[in-house]
């Protein structure tokens, strides 16, 4: 058998090692919401493949328009979470967020003065993907 019939012949073979090998997607990003209210505490693990991890336990598979979301706002945040961009929170401040991924850390609350637009869609992600995908009523 020559070379290349023995690669066509092993790719087959390699793909299968390959998806038993316990190999995972890459996080995107992981975000700590806290807050006062009963289910405003969260921990939302995002990984490339749209996988979640809702405070530690599998939750399920985020859509695939929620999956292109978690990567735009990957995108968005390179920067301030280069720079880890840190807001303080203002008065009556009902919910916090910590984001970290590859790049860096983001730390807002939800009245934070000065949010780049992309902090607001984190929040709005956040919220629809425990209600969504963790199945929180909140």
């Amino acid at each position: 058998m020559n070379a290349g019939r023995r690669l066509a012949a092993a790719l087959p073979l390699a793909v299968v090692i390959a998806g038993c090998s316990g190999i995972k997607a890459p996080d995107l990003f992981i975000v700590t919401r806290s807050g006062s209210g009963p289910h405003a505490n969260l921990t939302l693990l995002v990984n490339e493949e749209g996988g979640v991890r809702c405070n530690g336990k599998l939750a399920g598979k985020l859509s695939d328009s929620q999956i292109v979301k978690a990567r735009a706002i990957t995108e968005d945040l390179e920067k301030p979470a280069a720079e880890h961009l840190s807001l303080a929170a203002a008065p009556n401040s009902v919910l916090r967020y910590h984001l970290r991924d590859a790049k860096g850390t983001v730390s807002f609350a939800d009245n934070s003065v000065g949010q780049p637009k992309v902090l607001r869609e984190l929040e709005l992600f956040v919220l629809q993907a425990s209600q969504q995908v963790c199945h929180l009523p909140e």
